[in-house]
């Protein structure tokens, strides 16, 4: 009875074991053609691609991907960066160089990229193209990173062909070595640069009439700042203040430094914004021509100063503003007035020849959005009687009297009329009547 109880139980094990060695074959087949079946569907998409076996082996590994977040740690002080606006010059004609950038357009198409990087109002063209050090993951990384991203490249200066007129600078391009993102963007942003860039009251060659309304500007200031224009105004009107220095401390000014929070109005027939100065009130000046006529009676001889001037005036137009910067000058003279007119009608046309000379980029900039008509000045500037002023007025068909304070349209006609005749747009206007100052 025992042996038979054994044979039994060896039996019964020798089926289990058959068993359980047809269920893990069953499985292996399985997970064999599940395996089969995902090395043929990768096989098939990289063909669709147009990608090879080699292409799993990434060549440009270590040379493009994320910085991450910069903590100073390192230096890399053998970095040495190029400015887009100086990539033009000789020296860097077949050189390699680090730029740094934001990405203003991308397109990626098959083994190649078209990158445009921005810096300020600079623009620039780069170029990867797969070959023995760009790999193709290379390339699809770069297409893939969003725009306004900030990015370091490592290219090498080509000249190229034909001048590349979408960029500012036209003459040559970036082959990039090297790109790494330094700081990501987010894929969608409430404006597009190029949309806020468009020409105002421009033709529409494709139709698609877009435009960047105020309040979205407004709201989104920081993006709104990174157009060309906005970029080149700010950097003309800190030109503006620099040759207005420049050119009074060459003729022997001073520059001073006046109180904005004064106890009493500073100039007559000018509004003021009253503010609480602890237990008292104060106002906002209007202007520094007290402080300034003090300085002359302090025998300082000449001053200028560039500061804020707030006004409350409660008008809706382009000529009156609630707070502007403020150039102002002031100066003894010895015998006739004609001193302080000169001096201030040769610092314009200084200022005009330093824009023209030093600053036609930002002038260019400016042109490409709002477009404007070269402006034109004469050395020595022109100087007219208020007397002349009102003839041309009045053989151009305006009835005005001779002490007739000129509206704002015909101040506008006045100018016009200057411009045909005198072929300028900066005149001074002498002997303004008093009654009507």
């Amino acid at each position: 009875m025992v042996a038979d109880k054994e044979n039994v139980a060896t039996a019964s094990s020798a089926v289990e074991g058959e068993a359980t060695s047809k269920k893990a074959a069953k499985k292996q087949a399985k997970e064999a053609l599940k395996a089969a079946k995902k090395a043929e569907s990768k096989a098939a998409n990289m063909a669709a691609n147009g990608e090879e076996a080699g292409d799993a082996v990434d060549v440009s590994a270590g040379r493009y991907g994320s910085t991450g977040l910069i903590q100073s740690k390192e230096k890399f002080e053998e970095r040495k960066f190029v400015s887009v606006n100086e990539l033009s010059q000789p020296e860097y004609r077949d050189q390699v160089v680090w730029v740094r950038g934001r990405v203003h357009t991308s397109r990626a198409k098959g083994k190649q990229c078209f990158l445009v990087l921005r810096q300020q109002s600079s623009t620039v063209q780069c170029i990867l193209a797969v070959n023995e050090r760009v790999s193709k993951q290379m390339v699809k990384f770069s297409g893939n990173v969003s725009k306004e991203s900030i990015i370091d490249v490592q290219a090498k200066v080509v000249t190229v062909p034909n001048k590349i007129e979408s960029c500012t600078e036209q003459t040559i391009e970036l082959c990039i070595e090297q790109l790494f993102v330094v700081s990501l963007a987010k894929p969608q942003l409430p404006l597009q640069i190029e949309d806020a860039s468009r020409p105002e009251n421009a033709d529409d060659p494709e139709g698609l009439n877009i435009r960047v309304n105020q309040d979205t500007r407004l709201d989104n200031r920081i993006l709104d700042l990174r157009t060309p224009a906005n970029q080149a105004i700010f950097r003309l009107e800190a030109g503006v203040c620099r040759l207005f220095r420049d050119i009074l401390t060459a003729k022997g000014f001073t520059e001073i430094h006046t109180p904005k929070i004064i106890s009493a109005a500073s100039e007559g027939g000018a509004n003021v914004f009253t503010v609480s100065y602890f237990k008292e009130s104060a106002y906002l000046a209007q202007s520094p021509q007290l402080y300034k006529q003090m300085a002359i009676a302090a025998d300082f001889d000449k001053v200028y100063t560039v500061g804020a001037v707030f006004r409350a005036e409660d008008s809706n137009t382009h000529r009156h503003l609630t707070e502007f910067v403020g150039l102002d000058l002031e100066m003894a003279f010895k015998y006739h007035y004609h001193e302080v007119l000169h001096t201030i009608a040769d610092t314009f046309t200084g200022i005009f020849k330093g824009l023209r000379d030093n600053y036609s980029r930002e002038i260019e900039a400016v042109n490409q959005q709002f477009k404007a008509e070269p402006f034109k000045f004469l050395e020595p500037p022109l100087i007219l009687e208020f007397a002349e002023g009102v003839k041309m007025l009045r053989e151009a068909g305006i009835e005005t009297g001779d002490e007739e304070d000129l509206s704002t349209p015909n101040e506008k006609l006045l100018g016009r009329l200057v411009k045909a005749k005198y072929d300028t747009d900066f005149y001074v206007l002498d002997k303004f009547p008093l009654a009507i100052r």
